[in-house]
């Protein structure tokens, strides 16, 4: 990347937060993405560990209202993947009936233009 550039940065949590949050931290991935060049430029693993500032140390128990959030960000991950993993596999499926209606058939022909 060079200057001038803007990027855009994705989050998303890499584990359950379920079973992260009880070790004092929380995993998440980032993707980063120039705005000039119209593609990733990193992709970033973070370590995000919950600090309390009036003990001065790592805490082992995250506020309720953090595990709560995550739990529902983690959710609606989920459903979204299954969501256009669905999505996915409808393209691949319309993408295969119209190559056995076109050209995958027994009965197909191939046409070689002005050159056969």
């Amino acid at each position: 990347m060079t200057w001038p550039d803007k990027i855009t940065v994705y989050h998303r949590l890499t584990q359950n937060p379920s079973d992260t949050l009880n070790k004092s931290y929380f995993q998440q991935e980032a993707l980063i993405l120039s705005e000039y060049k119209q593609r990733p430029a990193a992709r970033v693993i973070e370590q995000n560990y919950l600090y309390d500032y009036t003990q001065l140390r790592k805490t082992n128990t995250p506020p309720e209202f953090i595990l709560r959030q995550f739990q529902e960000t983690w959710a609606l991950q989920e459903e979204s993947k299954k969501q256009w993993q669905q999505q996915v596999a409808n393209i691949e499926n319309e993408v295969r009936r119209l190559e056995l209606e076109s050209w995958d058939n027994p009965d197909a022909v191939e046409d070689m233009g002005s050159a056969g």
